[in-house]
């Protein structure tokens, strides 16, 4: 009787120790078809080589009420991926002349307790996580108060610091609320909501249009839905049970994979910022006073890592974390290569960065 229970595990275990499949599509299919079964919460891949899509799909379910199914037309919460989209705004914002990457923090908010610090903080520091502003957010004690609370009420706290943790561009120490005053600068200098500018100005050129922003309660509509698994169950977990959530400016755009690979397109030619504001903001920010042992890795908003003997590929990568959803999105601008993964259930980003790019090595698409 043993044998026979354990023989459908066997089964399973061997399908997915299978020798190496002929295609890179296949292989990658067979490596995330192990890890999501059709009736747990899941993920969307596509992979993009110049404009071709060389893969792209959906696993498992997008809804456990309904069962509606993952596609890769699904839109999931992007988490920090969606600071690249404020980091962009601003520099659009830049590349008019509206405002200068120098501009101290003091210029649009005025109401910061000790105006000195705030006159030290500058633009490019909120971009590039060297601000040293403390997050003294009371997101624990307070939770009910964060799970509903805006960009707005978000900042607002990191106006009362009385001393920075060091020197702006100093060191890097990332930060969401950042992101939440820069989406505040994009309103005070645009003179509409962030969520509209960034609509207009980026996701309708880039082609997105099914693509939105949390702007208060999320879209309940349309989207997929964040999971966490206690006792064996799973359970939503985003907005109203996840604080934060609703701290739009450093987590709020929703997209999917097919969309996202409009988006890197839209990058490479330029069609909502200057290719030259988009190059800087994707190399790493050096500053004057840089104190740290180890260079920058990080540009506006954007995570770079350097050329790595034998390949000698730079990768310009953001991951994003909020609530029940996990993404990465990973461009290779030497190969023009686009990966891109959203999860509704957390998962270890990496290990999926790390296995798509094995598999691509593995296939030449790297060469």
């Amino acid at each position: 009787m043993k044998n026979l229970i354990f023989l459908p595990i066997l089964l399973v275990l061997s399908s997915c120790k299978q020798a190496p499949p002929p295609t890179f599509s296949t292989a990658i299919d067979a490596y995330y078809s192990c890890q999501f079964p059709e009736d747990e919460p899941g993920a969307a891949v596509l992979v993009m080589k110049g404009e071709d899509i060389l893969f792209s799909k959906g696993y498992g379910l997008a809804d456990l009420g309904t069962g509606e199914k993952i596609t890769p037309n699904t839109l999931f919460n992007l988490g920090s991926i969606s600071k690249t989209f404020v980091a962009n705004g601003i520099l659009i914002l830049k590349d008019e002349g509206k405002l200068t990457l120098n501009d101290s923090l003091s210029m649009y908010f005025p109401d910061f307790k000790h105006p000195e610090i705030a006159d030290k903080v500058q633009i490019k520091h909120l971009l590039s996580h060297t601000s040293g502003l403390p997050d003294n957010r009371a997101v624990d004690e307070d939770s009910i108060f964060y799970l509903t609370a805006k960009d707005e009420e978000n900042f607002a706290p990191i106006k009362q610091n009385d001393s920075l943790h060091f020197e702006p561009g100093q060191w890097f120490e990332y930060s969401n609320p950042a992101f939440n005053g820069l989406a505040l600068i994009i309103e005070r200098v645009s003179g509409e909501k962030w969520q509209d500018f960034i609509r207009e100005r980026i996701l309708v050129p880039s082609d997105m249009p099914t693509s939105t922003i949390t702007d208060g309660p999320y879209p309940e509509r349309g989207v997929s839905h964040g999971y966490v698994l206690k006792n064996g169950q799973y359970q939503e977990y985003d907005y109203g049970e996840y604080p934060t959530f609703a701290a739009a400016g450093n987590g709020g755009v929703w997209s999917s994979v097919n969309e996202l690979a409009h988006y890197e397109l839209a990058l490479r030619r330029g069609a909502f910022l200057d290719k030259s504001s988009i190059t800087v903001s994707q190399r790493p920010y050096a500053t004057d006073n840089w104190a740290d042992t180890l260079a920058s890795k990080v540009g506006y908003s954007w995570f770079i890592e350097q050329p790595i003997p034998p390949l000698n590929l730079k990768k310009v990568y953001h991951t994003g974390s909020q609530g029940g959803f996990r993404a990465f999105y990973l461009a290779i601008p030497s190969r023009e290569i686009l990966y891109v993964g959203l999860f509704n259930r957390p998962v270890e980003v990496e290990e999926f960065m790390e296995k798509g790019l094995t598999l691509m090595k593995e296939f030449g698409l790297l060469e």
